[in-house]
C-alpha cells in the first residue's frame, strides 16, 4: 500500500437533459442519472446505487485482505447491500445499511475463524467507516461439499 493520504479524482459533466458523465484518469466513463425515486430512468447508475455498490463493493474488498493475512482459504463470497435512505431534520440521507455476506469455504476449514473474518471486514471497510449511517452485518459460512 502506498503512504497516505491517497487523493482520488473523478470529474461529473452533463448536458441539459442528458445523463451524468463521471470520469477518472485511466478509468471507462460510467453513465449516471437520478434513481427512479428521484424521477431517474432506472437504467443507469445512480449516485444512491453507486454508494450502496460501494460498501459491498469495500466489503469483499477487505475481507480479501484480511482472509489473506490470515491465511484462510475459501472459494467464494457472495455479498449483497441495502441502503435505507430517508429524511432527518429536513436532510435527505442514508441512514442505515445492511450487509449479507455468504462465504463458500473449503471443507475442514475453521468456520469460526471464517465468521470472525467477515466481522473484522465489517469493521474495517473504509466505504462504511467514512459514513454517520450505522452498518450491519449478517453472515453465513457454507463448507463447500
Amino acid at each position: 500500500m502506498q503512504d497516505l493520504p491517497h487523493i482520488y479524482r473523478v470529474a461529473a459533466s452533463a448536458e441539459d437533459a442528458a445523463n451524468v458523465i463521471l470520469s477518472a484518469d485511466g478509468l471507462p466513463d460510467l453513465e449516471t442519472a437520478g434513481p427512479p425515486e428521484f424521477g431517474g430512468p432506472g437504467d443507469v447508475w445512480s449516485p444512491e446505487t453507486l454508494l450502496v455498490g460501494a460498501v459491498a463493493n469495500c466489503f469483499v474488498l477487505s475481507f480479501r485482505a484480511i482472509a489473506r493475512t490470515a491465511k484462510l482459504e475459501w472459494l467464494t463470497l457472495e455479498c449483497a447491500a441495502e441502503g435505507d435512505l430517508d429524511k432527518i431534520e429536513k436532510l435527505t440521507q442514508f441512514t442505515g445499511f445492511r450487509v449479507s455476506a455468504t462465504l463458500t469455504v473449503p471443507p475442514g476449514t475453521n468456520e469460526k475463524k471464517a465468521t470472525t473474518i467477515l466481522e473484522k471486514a465489517e469493521k474495517y471497510c473504509l466505504i462504511t467507516n467514512s459514513m454517520k449511517a450505522d452498518s450491519h452485518l449478517e453472515t453465513e459460512v457454507i463448507v463447500a461439499d
